[in-house]
């Protein structure tokens, strides 16, 4: 996607270059962004990296052999879909894949759903989406989004407005009363925790600060799941509890970073891996471990849309090509076969 220069004022970004480079990337997240100044004003470009160390993963092409021929610069949207199933790198298309599904079944109530959420980061960051009256500005972009349209989803992360971290946000404001079911490791989790999920509005900190964005919060609350509600836990039972008799429709992402998250997008961690760098032979198990929960609860069946993200730079690339069809044969579906 081809987009014109982002034009901001003068005084919206730092002039130390050190200072700005770390304020364009906790604010553009995933895209990389370059500034320059014309006629006072500061102009951004945005664009997927063409460098393989910002994936940080050392052995990346190992991954990339296996999944197909691409550039550094396509890993970004890399995805592939059949039948319910979405394989993807970036675990933002989630969000593609739900809207799909919204817009095939538009007289189901979407409010009534169930998200099995696999994954050792929550997703409920702010986008940069800007709330109006019609709904949802892409202000990189300039158009509207709207999760039952898929193309403007399709949009919006192509274009940075929905990136890394952010993607359950908008779907939440969506689906305020979907019961969601948060599956994360140690260390991250340790224990149950059950929050109502509300939510609200901040305001943006870049483009446009008078704008509001979506965003959740989490406020905890007394033990229990259902609508409007988000369990955090670490047992495979707890996440489960009451699904199998709800009756609900259920949407199952899983982020491969759950069973490893090596480097957790942290170059640091290559000479020092994180708390989570699992080995192959744990993974398989506890791949064999969630499948075989699933299948104990007769969940298998009920999974309306399944997503399965690689993360480049958390979940190591030399073990994307042994997990895969691990994990898809004990989901229910046939090895994938491109």
């Amino acid at each position: 996607m081809s987009m014109l220069p982002i034009s901001l004022p003068i005084s919206r970004l730092p002039t130390d270059p050190y200072k700005r480079h770390a304020q364009l990337r906790d604010y553009f997240c995933d895209k990389d962004a370059v500034a320059y100044v014309q006629d006072n004003r500061w102009l951004l470009e945005l664009y997927w990296s063409n460098e393989a160390d910002r994936y940080v993963d050392p052995r990346l092409d190992e991954g990339l052999a296996w999944w197909g021929p691409i550039e550094y610069t396509e890993m970004a949207v890399a995805r592939k879909r059949r039948g319910r199933l979405l394989l993807t790198l970036n675990d933002t298309w989630t969000l593609e894949g739900w809207s799909q599904w919204i817009q095939k079944h538009p007289g189901r109530s979407h409010m009534d759903v169930v998200v099995l959420h696999v994954d050792d980061h929550r997703d409920v960051g702010s986008p940069r989406l800007f709330q109006q009256e019609k709904g949802w500005y892409d202000p990189i972009t300039g158009k509207m989004m709207g999760l039952d349209q898929p193309d403007s989803v399709t949009c919006a992360i192509e274009s940075g407005a929905l990136g890394m971290g952010s993607f359950l946000t908008p779907f939440l404001h969506f689906a305020p009363t979907a019961d969601v079911r948060h599956l994360c490791q140690a260390p991250k989790c340790v224990t149950t925790v059950d929050s109502v999920i509300q939510p609200i509005h901040i305001n943006d900190t870049l483009l446009v600060p008078s704008m509001q964005r979506p965003a959740i919060r989490l406020v905890q609350d007394a033990a229990g799941v259902g609508s409007g509600r988000y369990r955090f836990t670490n047992d495979l039972e707890a996440w489960l509890e009451g699904v199998a008799h709800c009756g609900k429709d259920i949407l199952l992402h899983i982020d491969m970073d759950y069973f490893c998250n090596r480097y957790d997008g942290d170059s640091d961690f290559i000479e020092n891996p994180g708390p989570l760098s699992t080995p192959l032979e744990r993974v398989l198990t506890h791949i064999d471990e969630l499948s075989g929960a699933l299948r104990r609860h007769q969940l298998i069946k009920r999974l309306v849309d399944i997503t399965v993200a690689f993360s480049p730079g958390f979940f190591p690339a030399e073990f994307w090509a042994s997990t895969c069809d691990r994990l898809l044969i004990g989901l229910g579906e046939a090895p994938w076969h491109d």
